[in-house]
């Protein structure tokens, strides 16, 4: 069986992974900073953006995938999917803001509601509800 849409997934967060690290590096080399955010709040936000993305991407894509493998995916599960790393593409440029702004609080909600909603229909699937 090929996971389509788990493997497209997966290509996209990998590549938006390399987008934050490169932009974080690049602030990395120009600031002079090996170590650490060195006390400049913007390598920290961009540090922080990439680490943020590293730490819910992983139960997304293990959600899609788990999902794909049941058979009940489809279009929708890609939709959802595809509107997740966009709202993760949105949150890394609002974490170069300073101030609270639409595209870092729309990525959180669309993360937490992806999160959430991926969950309950695992857990549905689980229990033969679905």
């Amino acid at each position: 069986m090929i996971l389509q849409t788990t493997l497209s997934l997966a290509a996209a967060a990998a590549i938006i992974n390399l987008w934050l690290a490169i932009r974080t590096g690049k602030l990395r080399f120009d600031s002079k900073v090996l170590h650490g955010d060195g006390g400049k709040p913007m390598l920290q936000q961009r540090m922080r953006a990439q680490a943020n993305f590293v730490e819910y991407t992983p139960f997304v894509l293990i959600l899609i995938a788990a999902i794909e493998l049941t058979g009940k995916g489809g279009t929708w599960l890609a939709v959802v999917g595809s509107i997740y790393m966009l709202a993760r593409v949105a949150h890394g440029f609002g974490m170069d803001r300073t101030d609270s702004n639409p595209l870092r609080a729309g990525g959180f909600i669309v993360t937490v509601l992806t999160l959430a909603g991926l969950s309950a229909v695992a857990v549905t699937i689980a229990l033969g509800g679905m």
